[in-house]
């Protein structure tokens, strides 16, 4: 079963953001994952939620997104994301 990661990016830093992104895709199809949502225009239709931009990535189940989520590799790819922008992030089983 498809497992998604919903994330509400706030870019601080665009620099060290375009760093972040640069690196990312490799550990992405490593484990499965893709972009399904990564920006672009969205309407708030319901609720109180107010994001900054939208990401969405799709893995084959949970345990692959939790893996990349975990994985060496994407640790120094985090830590860079935490000094360049504020997240949100949760972790989704499909259907």
């Amino acid at each position: 079963m498809a497992a998604y990661f919903i994330v509400d990016v706030n870019v601080h830093d665009p620099a060290g953001m375009r760093e972040y992104l640069e690196r990312v895709p490799a550990t992405l199809t490593k484990y499965g994952g893709r972009y399904i949502v990564r920006g672009g225009k969205f309407e708030i239709v319901e609720g109180n939620w107010q994001p900054s931009r939208v990401v969405m990535l799709e893995f084959p189940n949970m345990e692959q997104a939790k893996r990349r989520y975990d994985c060496q590799e994407y640790a120094d790819m985090k830590a860079a994301r935490f000094e360049a922008a504020t997240t949100d992030i949760v972790l989704v089983e499909g259907v």
